[in-house]
């Protein structure tokens, strides 16, 4: 069976990651890596190296890491939490492109929530860059909104700003 061709019926299994699925896991990484650097008008090649590094860190801080495999062992997805100060922060959602609009994403957001539930954080708290839609729809549908904060920054060398965005009565180049 080819990647793409993972039936809706296909076995989901939710678990947490384990060393032997960093490869797998690397590519996922990767590839979020280079979505998130589209938002930003950056196009780039998929950094493995970088993923791994990523994932050391991730291990080395005691972030939750929890992947979606399907039925033939093959990683889908995969969600990334950190706890601070009794906080949940959801750092990195993906679901490689074929296997989106299945309910994968709901299904580890909901690992973020239960953990949230269990330490007794009353939600998830997530920072979202303004023109992901998929993200702002996915989080909008579960019931979350706009808390509080805007983060800003100097415009870094060779980011192209194509949109203007309002944030109460301030405009900002996007």
């Amino acid at each position: 069976m080819q990647l793409g061709q993972i039936s809706r019926e296909a076995i989901l299994k939710i678990r947490s990651a384990h060393r032997d699925d960093h490869e797998q896991l690397e590519r996922l990484v990767a590839q979020f890596r280079v979505e998130l650097g589209m938002l930003h008008g950056h196009a780039q090649e998929p950094d493995l190296k970088a993923a791994a590094q990523e994932i050391a860190e991730y291990e080395a801080s005691g972030f939750m890491i929890t992947v979606a495999e399907e039925s033939e062992c093959r990683l889908v997805g995969y969600l990334v939490c950190r706890v601070n100060d009794g906080i949940v922060w959801a750092e990195s959602l993906y679901v490689a492109p074929e296997f989106r609009r299945r309910g994968i994403a709901s299904v580890l957001y909901a690992e973020a929530e239960k953990l949230a539930d269990k330490i007794g954080c009353d939600t998830v708290y997530n920072w979202v860059h303004p023109n992901n839609d998929r993200i702002i729809a996915f989080l909008r549908k579960r019931g979350y909104g706009v808390l509080n904060l805007i983060e800003l920054c100097g415009i870094r060398p060779g980011t192209n700003l194509t949109k203007k965005i309002r944030v109460g009565e301030h405009e900002f180049d996007y």
